[in-house]
């Protein structure tokens, strides 16, 4: 990379930073996680390092926050307030600890400081005479907004304090914070409770303010005049004097093993606290030295803050319920006390199946650690066996569905000689409530009838008020009805109108897909489709039962022809495909016989930059190109995004198929 692209990289991570300060800061709606903040942060500092002349006053190394909103009158801070270096693991706190001792140039003996570090909003409150004359936010660390009535409504604030050894000038820190039950009943309104705390905090009428449980946690002091105090842990006793609240869990702690054992612990349980921490604050106690070592840019050097994992939390399980899918899959869901993941907070965790239960032994009332990896189902990776109740019972899978009383089974796969992990329901039509719900929602999804403005909840509402109970109802919706409905408009009527009419014009491998039959995705469908030529075809074979002959398509065999039989023998699954060959206009879909990919079968794996699989695989089709489902000798190219799957990279190896990055897949279509 030449100098000039290095530069414009890195002013292209400042202005990704600055956009991210504004949004958490300002806007109070972050949409990066605190991990993808903290990586992009380091990856500045990183850049810096290898090029110092690049650094700018926009540098993470040396800003704190983001400049005040406009919507109020700015106040500078007499003492400046900073941010803090984080630490992630032991082998940082070591070379922290290293770095004082060196700064210090002396064997000296210290205790750490420690408190949890509460996710809210820091804040400063300055004290005249006793009295409360300001609160100012934390601001870009220099000058913060004057938030000064909307601290006042905080119960938690005293507003007049009258100890005779109270500082007659002293700018008091801590944080403002919503606790969890609190923010349960706000959590429509926010994302999570520190967004919560921050937009009620700024609010311009602090009326509205009043209205929000915010609570207050002091932890230090900015200014203070004529400091009589040694110790941080005595200026936390003092606050606790003067009538401020402070962290129940603050602790004196003396070596490094002591704080990484007190980390894991706090890691362990806090889901178990009334409001939400991202890790824990470690400060020399000796305030005389915290005065020798000083401050860098942007950060003290007698202070860390140990980040918990960004991917995962420790909670507890409440109640294990069993949801039920469009192919009859029976997946327990453990809900579970809300835990905040990387800024998620999560109630829901997937427990896979039942024999992932009985592995793991998953009980209700457990203690299990829960991840979350980007935008995957938060799921149980361990149970904490110590805090297992005595009186604890092992977790029963039901053998009968709970939805429609039949019966549930695994079958035996041909393929794997083992049998499935999935318990199914063995209803295979619209008996089975649950499963007709699902199968209904598939059928107005994107890749199937695409049915815009008739979402999932819409789905529901119209099963729950009888309106909908068959994909072929859709079709003749009493609209004056559904215009009486809450929340629906003439508006939103019309448009509604419009999308299922124009779904009607559908084509014959997306019908086959949308009616949900197991093992047929929609490249299945494609193949299906092109073998039959019409609907009427199809449904001259499923009147007759003549499934076998799709055995004779390249890429269906027995365990798709198995689905299809096993669909077809359900009585009201023939019917709907009958009933809605009268209403749709369906045709045969359009290929495209001589692009460049002609004859040529393509796969991906890993997540593809800067756009979609759905529109990848298109772009494959409009060349006169196929997708494959699997790794086989039909296959040409496998295309890898990011974390492709290893398993299918290793297979294309052993066969001799093409491994292309996207980009050079996509240098094949220019």
């Amino acid at each position: 990379m030449n100098e000039k692209k290095i530069k414009q990289n890195y002013l292209n991570k400042i202005k990704e930073l600055q956009k991210h300060n504004r949004l958490y800061y300002n806007d109070s709606s972050p949409i990066l996680s605190d991990k993808k903040y903290d990586e992009l942060k380091k990856e500045i500092i990183n850049i810096e390092k290898k090029y110092k002349y690049l650094r700018n006053n926009l540098s993470p190394s040396i800003t704190v926050g983001f400049k005040p909103s406009k919507n109020f009158i700015k106040s500078k801070h007499r003492v400046q307030m900073l941010s803090l270096s984080n630490a992630f693991n032991e082998e940082d706190l070591i070379n922290f600890e290293k770095k004082i001792i060196n700064y210090l140039n002396d064997d000296i003996k210290f205790e750490y400081s420690v408190e949890p570090k509460i996710d809210g909003i820091s804040a400063s409150l300055t004290y005249i005479d006793g009295k409360l004359k300001a609160g100012v936010s934390r601001g870009d660390g220099k000058e913060g907004e004057l938030i000064t009535e909307n601290i006042k409504t905080i119960k938690d604030v005293p507003k007049i304090i009258k100890d005779i050894d109270f500082p007659k000038d002293i700018e008091i820190r801590g944080e403002v914070f919503i606790k969890k039950n609190d923010f349960e009943k706000l959590k429509n309104n926010f994302a999570n409770p520190r967004n919560a705390a921050s937009g009620s905090l700024r609010q311009k009428n602090p009326e509205e303010t009043k209205k929000i449980p915010l609570n207050f946690i002091a932890y230090t002091y900015g200014f203070i005049e004529n400091n009589l105090f040694k110790k941080q842990s005595e200026f936390l006793e003092a606050l606790q004097k003067w009538g401020f609240k402070t962290c129940k869990y603050n602790k004196v702690i003396q070596d490094i093993k002591g704080l990484v054992s007190h980390h894991k612990k706090f890691e362990n349980e806090r889901f178990e606290l009334e409001y939400d921490i991202d890790g824990l604050v470690y400060k020399i106690d000796n305030l005389e030295l915290q005065k020798r070592l000083g401050f860098t840019s942007n950060a003290p050097r007698w202070a860390i803050a140990h980040k918990f994992s960004a991917n995962s939390a420790y909670s507890q399980i409440l109640k294990i319920e069993i949801q039920i899918g469009r192919t009859g899959a029976l997946t327990p869901v453990a809900k579970i006390k809300p835990a905040n993941i990387g800024g998620v907070i999560v109630s829901n965790a997937t427990l896979h199946n039942e024999d992932e239960i009985i592995r793991k032994d998953i009980r209700v009332g457990d203690t299990v650690k829960i991840e979350r990896a980007g935008d995957v189902i938060p799921h149980v990776i361990e149970v904490d066996l110590k805090k297992r109740k005595i009186n604890s019972k092992k977790f029963i899978f039901p053998i009968i569905c709970p939805s429609c009383g039949s019966k549930t089974e695994k079958e035996f796969n041909k393929v794997t000689k083992k049998v499935d992990a999935v318990r199914r329901c063995t209803n295979e039509g619209y008996d089975c409530e649950k499963i007709a719900i699902e199968k209904i929602k598939h059928f107005i999804s994107k890749e199937a009838l695409n049915i815009e403005g008739f979402g999932k909840k819409v789905v529901e509402k119209f099963w729950d008020l009888k309106i909908v109970r068959l994909p072929q109802d859709i079709f003749t919706l009493n609209y004056n009805k559904i215009s009486n409905l809450e929340g629906w408009g003439d508006l939103s009527v019309s448009n509604l109108k419009y999308s299922i009419e124009n779904s009607k014009k559908v084509s014959l491998d997306k019908f086959i897909f949308s009616i949900g039959i197991r093992h047929i995705g929609i490249e299945n469908a494609k193949l299906i489709a092109d073998n039959v030529k019409s609907i009427k075809n199809f449904i001259d074979i499923v009147k007759k039962k003549n499934f076998d002959q799709f055995l004779n398509i390249d890429g269906i065999g027995d365990t798709q022809i198995k689905s299809i039989k096993k669909y077809f023998e359900n009585k009201i699954n023939c019917e709907i495909i009958i009933e809605l060959s009268k209403i749709l206009s369906i045709k045969i879909r359009e290929v495209n016989r001589k692009g460049k990919f002609k004859n040529k079968n393509f796969m991906f794996t890993g997540k593809l930059k800067n756009i979609s699989r759905a529109e990848a695989k298109s772009l494959v089709e409009k060349n006169s190109g196929s997708i494959v489902s699997s790794v086989n000798k039909r296959l040409n190219f496998l295309i890898i995004g990011d974390k492709p799957t290893n398993k299918k990279v290793e297979q294309a190896k052993k066969l001799g198929v093409r491994i292309l990055p996207q980009d050079e897949w996509l240098k094949l279509l220019n």
